[in-house]
């Protein structure tokens, strides 16, 4: 109830006060807005308080509190496929990244993205921006995918899918590098190096003071490797997480649904979706086993937690530097919580010194994995809503009601428009003298004076054989070599009812929509490109 009146008074406030006019206008004058994007890798739906966790997440439950929050936010279902569409406006499979960074042999596959994309940064650093990004960056190794060559002026990369926390050492025993750049010229991390998280942060804030003093707008893509395995933290914040999770999953999965419903993430109909078929029952785990299972989550959640308290300093930063009243701050997650088990792969190092130390590689694996999905089933790499669905929290002073939540259907399609909307640019046919695919996406502007509205909206995906549609209420999703299965979303989000027997003529219709978008983007049968 306490709640419910803040939640009005911020509103009457907002609307009393006149800020429900943009920034630049409020001001008098065409001021173009300073744009950070935060991007989380393998965070899951319901692994920031504000969306029902547990762990302390408060930089981001306080830009949730006082921004919009969408609940139906969607991505690509796995990094690579992810980070091509954010950065580009379009479907990874047009950017050339339909899997990971090797080449499959089709351009839909080629693993680096083409020269008919281009990114939100070339576009924005073309209108006046400085454009910089920390973090990972995961969209090709060759160097016309580079991010110094693809619109930043600043950039601090991991190129690869993960890596140590405390320094550049190989994950794999195939061959596989872990290489990091700095402006394009690599460098080693060491065991004496930051942790990465902290490193991450601290290019961002640096790069933030070299261009302070200067009245263009900044455009700043700060992309953790957090909370990605191997799960690796810092001592004193695993600390503050041992021993919470010793009543197991069950229960904190429970939990999460229950604040979800209490804050109007989810529906109170949606039924949650059922545990992990492999996961144990919790109770017929030994003490030692339970101790076991307990460490990885704690090691899991002193990620997300310094992840948190990480954007925290950057968004003292942007206070100090007096640029926090004009600047748009998006954080959303790549993909759902993994269900990787790297324990069980033999190309993967293994390493089994002190978990979450640098002398250990290890993954929290699918039954927490089944958590950071709550309420959903399945996890990174499908394409069921565990996969796909992700966080999103936008916040930007004067011009995003404070408290909103949203319901609209979004994806990462439309990130690049919301930007372009934003800073009075227009999406290019030609840049570089190269044709543009097309936009795919639409600006999301309207939602921030508008949260309640919501128009008709249709999301494709496949990803390694698993493919999906959704169009409006209706979800066709299937894994690899698979039947269809169909949804109702809108009564059952939680995909736990499937109606594709009820409704044949509904997955006839959309099977048809989805394989006609799928020859327009370049999907092939992923059992013929392995």
């Amino acid at each position: 109830m306490i709640d419910s009146l803040k939640k009005i008074i911020a509103f009457l406030v907002w609307i009393v006060t006149g800020l429900w006019l943009p920034a630049v206008h409020a001001q008098g004058q065409s001021k173009k807005p300073n744009i950070i994007l935060i991007l989380a890798d393998d965070l899951g739906f319901s692994d920031l308080g504000s969306f029902g966790s547990e762990i302390n997440t408060p930089s981001l439950d306080r830009l949730a509190a006082n921004g919009l929050r969408l609940t139906q936010f969607y991505n690509s279902g796995r990094c690579c496929p992810s980070r091509a569409s954010l950065l580009t406006g379009l479907y990874p499979h047009q950017a050339g990244v339909g899997d990971m960074v090797q080449d499959k042999g089709t351009p839909a596959y080629q693993g680096y993205l083409n020269e008919n994309s281009v990114t939100i940064a070339q576009l924005l650093k073309k209108a006046g921006y400085h454009t910089i990004v920390s973090g990972k960056w995961h969209v090709g190794l060759v160097p016309s995918a580079l991010a110094n060559n693809r619109g930043f002026d600043h950039s601090f990369t991991l190129q690869n899918n993960g890596s140590s926390y405390f320094n550049s050492e190989p994950l794999y025993n195939d061959g596989r590098k872990v290489t990091f750049l700095l402006d394009g010229k690599e460098i080693y991390r060491q065991d004496s190096s930051k942790y990465l998280t902290q490193a991450i942060t601290d290019f961002a804030i640096q790069s933030l003071d070299k261009v302070k003093d200067d009245t263009n707008p900044f455009f700043l893509y700060l992309a953790y490797n957090a909370p990605h395995w191997p799960i690796q933290a810092l001592p004193e914040d695993i600390a503050r997480y041992k021993g919470k999770y010793l009543q197991g999953w069950d229960s904190v999965r429970d939990a999460r649904y229950q604040k979800q419903k209490e804050l109007g993430i989810i529906s109170k109909e949606w039924t949650l979706s059922e545990r992990y078929e492999n996961a144990p029952d919790w109770n017929s785990l030994s003490n030692a086993e339970k101790e076991h299972w307990d460490t990885r989550m704690a090691i899991y959640a002193a990620m997300v937690d310094r992840m948190d308290h990480s954007i925290g300093e950057v968004l003292e930063k942007l206070k100090q530097l007096k640029k926090d009243e004009n600047t748009l701050i998006l954080f959303i997650s790549d993909n759902g919580g993994s269900g990787d088990t790297v324990k069980q792969w033999d190309y993967v190092s293994q390493k089994n010194g002190e978990p979450g130390s640098v002398a250990s590689i290890d993954s929290y694996d699918p039954p927490w994995g089944n958590v950071s999905n709550t309420p959903f089933k399945l996890f990174k790499k499908n394409t069921h809503e565990g996969g796909v669905a992700s966080p999103f929290i936008a916040y930007f002073p004067g011009t995003v009601m404070p408290g909103a939540i949203s319901h609209q259907v979004a994806h990462l399609t439309d990130i690049m428009p919301t930007f372009l909307d934003l800073a009075g640019i227009h999406y290019p046919s030609e840049f570089n003298d190269k044709k543009l695919v097309p936009a795919e996406g639409k600006s999301l502007t309207y939602l921030f004076k508008n949260p309640q509205l919501t128009k008709p909206k249709t999301v494709f995906w496949e990803h390694e054989g698993s493919r999906a549609v959704r169009q409006n209420d209706w979800k066709l999703v299937a894994e690899i070599n698979q039947p269809w299965e169909l949804y109702d979303l809108k009564k059952d989000r939680t995909e736990t009812h499937n109606l594709a027997n009820q409704y044949p003529e509904k997955v006839i219709q959309l099977q048809k929509e989805w394989l006609e978008w799928s020859r327009k983007v370049g999907v092939l049968d992923w059992n013929t490109i392995k």
